[in-house]
């Protein structure tokens, strides 16, 4: 399997993700704008649920409305991540690995991506993430020297000064805009924030 690269917005999403619900377990879908090489480009995420993430037919409903949602943008779910209620535990679950594995069957080279909780302190100094990748019919972790965050430093700086503006309240995932379908689960508002304190000549974003 080739290289994974994780983009700033796809990055400070998923950790803003985390920090809304922070006593829960939370997943999303990895999505990618880029060629459909042997590396994987995630350049976006769609926060999903922070509430029921086993439940089938909530998860069915949001994968089918993001894949529709991707064939009108020129975007591509390419992989999945969850970060467990247990902040100790970034191991897979049965659940996890079910969407996964879903998600592979339309694209050879899909991802999951464990947020590991214990990791997400102020003053973490590497991305407190565990890939994995689907190797013989198994997932397993996937190659460090092959997951890259470009301007990693940066990218951290925007999520804490987010978190710490409360932006991060701009986020909505799936589960809250059934709640409200008037909030807008692609986080336009939010993207646009983190476009305007990210530097647009690194393209990180």
């Amino acid at each position: 399997m080739g290289e994974m690269e994780l983009s700033c917005r796809a990055y400070v999403k998923m950790y803003l993700h985390c920090c809304l619900f922070p006593r829960c377990s939370i997943n999303g879908l990895l999505l990618s704008s880029g060629p459909a090489d042997g590396a994987v480009y995630v350049t976006d995420c769609v926060p999903l649920l922070h509430s029921h993430l086993p439940l089938a037919p909530i998860t069915q409903l949001a994968l089918t409305q993001v894949d529709v949602w991707c064939s009108q943008t020129q975007q591509r779910i390419v992989g999945y991540y969850q970060a467990n209620a247990c902040v100790s535990d970034s191991s897979p679950t049965p659940g996890a690995l079910k969407i996964a594995d879903k998600i592979s069957e339309q694209f050879d080279n899909a991802v999951l991506l464990m947020v590991d909780g214990s990791k997400m302190s102020p003053d973490y100094r590497v991305p407190p993430i565990v890939v994995y990748e689907r190797k013989d019919s198994k997932w397993t972790l996937k190659d460090k020297h092959k997951i890259m965050l470009r301007q990693w430093e940066e990218t951290r700086a925007i999520a804490a000064q987010m978190l710490e503006s409360g932006d991060h309240t701009l986020l909505v995932d799936f589960d809250s805009h059934l709640d409200d379908i008037t909030k807008d689960w692609t986080n336009q508002k939010l993207n646009h924030r983190i476009e305007e304190l990210a530097s647009p000549a690194n393209g990180s974003l």
